[in-house]
């Protein structure tokens, strides 16, 4: 998390903080009525006892289960048992059991019972029973938990077992009726099962009879070998005979091109080599005849005979080879052409059996499933026998109800925690509503960030607004007498924030002045005023709400009839308008009577006038402004003011009334040193440093 997000969260939880320190009176006149209201609620609950019974739903004992796999229960079964367990036929069956419908519990409201029909009054009591019985599976076990809430303990155990042994009762006669029927229909069926294996079998017998197959004839299987091996064959013949015939044309070619010694199967013949080392050495002998006896010699006539002899055997072994290729060819070609006839046999003969076999397979398949049919019943209809005769019952009663010795409910403990949360809660929320539909500034950061100044300083609500004790004081008579007090160290922190303002020389004329009406602008003003005095100031604080005469209402002086309207229109001195103030040193020039004009008196240098005439008797002259936004009187002073600070009430003044204010009086040229927090709640972190005045009592001294 960044520091910023870290910083406003931190800034969130302060005013959260803040808010509830504030408010906590009316968080706890809220929660506090609430949380005794449910504590009262919660101590008239009447107890709740509930009594359970467990039944087992037990498949280890269904005469049904043929095997451990079928044994087991899925949920899907155990969910039916509950189903009859809540059914309303059991609910009837319990209260016919426990003579209910007597019961005045289950009775009440009913007509009499000459008034009702004895049917329509079973099923109300029942479904009125059914209303406080719960029943649920224990986890992933064979446990049924059947548990009845009453506010009787005794009546709860008495219903709760009355529901088990009802259920087993049911169940056991369900089973033995169901099994009857079902032996019945069992029998029924076998019999007609019967019939139709035996048909099938018949079928079955007659059609191998009439194409010759035995019950575990192998017939096609021998085909399907013999044509295996003799496609193994007819390749390998094929291949022979291909290579064969290639053979005999080369060599016919070869015969075409060169004669018989072109033939390659000649020249690699053995015989024909033995033949021709013959003919070489005979060639030998003769030039040695020829060049010894001559070529008329009987010698050189033997040798040219038998030169001649074995050319002669040379020619007829080289046609022999070449004929033999040819022999080689037309062999191959025959029994390829053989392999091939009795392939075709082969394939005519299989094509029979394949049908034949096709056709007794189906009848065989057809026979075994109802075999397998006949079968599967016969064993269904042992076990229905079986049940029928044994009633076993699938479920027993494990854990039998008692009259439980505390009430299940209600749980005081946990209901006054959760009243104590919810009325907590509820204040919080009318806090939080509160806060968030109360506008305004509610910080210090607030009005420095959207308003672009200063907050010169946070005067306390207990200042500002209240009226001390019962004698009608102003809030401003909080600075007499020269007590340290919150509000007269606010009142001195505005001042010197004012004063010191970043201008070298003290303003002398202050304007007060606020966006709305009822913003604490007087009152600040005349504490100003008199904290200025009290400092050896000559101090002169001026009404300029000529509408309101506010001043009058807060000081205890007497406003002459010349007031300050008289002295800006020129008919009365300043001096014979002033009146004195409790604080030595203060003069009030205020307003008699509330004057409604649309005459602009301050224009036209009257203001300017009155002002100049005022500085030479006073050192601060302090000026209560009327509103910005209502009347233009305070944008017409404001010019003429050394300084004007903007006075803004604390969560209550809108930050676009504010703005629109500042607009004007910046657009005007006054000069808006910055913000006055007014009537800020002391326990809000806005009121500055005096967010900490427990940590400074020791400083002020009390009202």
């Amino acid at each position: 998390m960044s520091a910023g997000h870290r910083r406003r969260l931190g800034d969130v939880a302060a005013d959260l903080g803040s808010a509830l320190r504030r408010r906590i009176w009316l968080l706890l006149g809220i929660a506090i009525p609430l949380f005794v209201v449910a504590v009262i609620v919660i101590s008239m609950l009447q107890p709740r006892y509930d009594a359970t019974t467990r039944i087992r739903i037990d498949p280890s004992r269904n005469p049904m289960a043929q095997d451990q796999a079928q044994s087991m229960v899925n949920s899907e079964a155990i969910e039916t048992e509950i189903g009859v367990m809540t059914s309303l036929e059991l609910a009837r069956t319990v209260v016919k059991t426990l003579h209910l419908d007597q019961d005045p519990t289950f009775t009440r409201g009913l007509p009499p019972a000459g008034q009702m029909s004895e049917t329509e009054r079973l099923n109300i009591v029942a479904r009125r029973v059914m209303q406080n019985l719960a029943v649920g599976r224990d986890k992933l076990s064979y446990l049924i938990a059947m548990s009845y809430r009453a506010r009787d303990p005794n009546k709860a155990a008495d219903i709760a077992n009355a529901f088990a042994d009802d259920y087993i009762k049911l169940r056991v006669g369900s089973q033995v009726g169901t099994s009857e029927r079902q032996a019945d229909f069992f029998r029924d069926r076998l019999s007609d099962l019967g019939r139709e294996v035996r048909a099938a079998e018949s079928a079955l017998a007659s059609y191998r009879a009439r194409n010759g197959i035995s019950s575990n004839t192998t017939e096609g299987t021998v085909v399907d070998e013999q044509i295996g091996s003799l496609s193994s064959q007819l390749a390998t013949a094929e291949a022979t005979a291909a290579a064969a015939r290639s053979k005999a044309s080369i060599a016919a070619a070869q015969v075409a091109r060169g004669g018989l010694d072109a033939v390659s199967e000649v020249r690699n013949s053995n015989v024909i080599s033995d033949l021709r080392r013959q003919r070489a050495e005979i060639i030998r002998n003769m030039g040695e005849v020829q060049a010894r006896y001559g070529d008329k010699h009987p010698e050189s006539i033997r040798v040219r005979d038998q030169l001649k002899a074995v050319d002669a055997q040379i020619t007829d072994e080289a046609a022999r080879v070449v004929n033999s290729l040819k022999a080689d060819a037309n062999a191959a070609d025959a029994q390829v052409a053989s392999l091939r006839s009795s392939m075709r046999g082969l394939e005519g003969d299989r094509a029979k059996n394949t049908r034949a076999s096709a056709e007794a397979l189906g009848l065989e398949r057809e026979a075994a499933s109802k075999r397998a049919a006949y079968d599967r019943m016969s064993q269904l209809s042992l076990d229905s026998t079986q049940s029928a005769r044994g009633s076993i019952a699938q479920a027993e009663i494990v854990d039998r109800a008692r009259p439980p010795s505390a009430p299940t409910s209600p749980n005081r403990k946990l209901l006054i925690v959760l009243a104590a949360v919810v009325a907590i809660a509820t204040g919080l929320g009318v806090v939080l509503v509160l806060e968030m539909f109360q506008g305004g500034f509610r910080t210090i950061a607030e009005v420095e960030d959207e308003l672009n100044l200063p907050v010169l300083g946070s005067i306390p609500i207990e200042g500002s607004r209240r009226r001390i004790g019962k004698s009608g004081r102003s809030p401003a008579d909080g600075v007499l007498g020269n007590r340290a007090t919150m509000y007269s160290e606010a009142i001195r922190n505005v001042r010197a924030s004012i004063v010191g303002h970043g201008q070298s020389v003290s303003p002398t004329v202050v304007a007060f002045t606020s966006a709305l009406p009822d913003e604490g602008k007087t009152t600040l003003a005349l504490s100003f005023a008199r904290m200025a005095a009290i400092n050896s100031m000559r101090t002169l604080l001026i009404d300029c709400d000529l509408r309101n005469a506010g001043l009058r209402k807060i000081t205890s002086s007497s406003i002459p009839e010349n007031d300050v309207i008289q002295v800006l229109e020129g008919t009365c001195p300043l001096s014979q308008a002033v009146a004195p103030d409790q604080v030595p040193g203060l003069d009030l020039l205020g307003v008699s009577q509330p004057l409604f004009t649309s005459q602009d008196l301050f224009a036209h240098g009257a203001m300017e006038r009155l002002l100049a005439e005022a500085k030479k008797s006073y050192d601060q002259i302090i000026l209560d402004l009327p509103p910005v936004l209502g009347v233009a009187d305070a944008r017409t002073i404001a010019t003429i003011a050394d300084t004007t600070p903007l006075v803004v009430r604390w969560g209550k003044t809108p930050p676009k009334a504010v703005k629109l204010a500042l607009t004007a009086l910046e657009g005007d040229g006054a000069v808006v040193p910055g913000i006055v927090l007014s009537m800020v709640d002391p326990m809000s972190d806005a009121v500055g440093g005096f967010y900490y005045s427990s940590r400074y009592a020791k400083y002020y001294q009390s009202n």
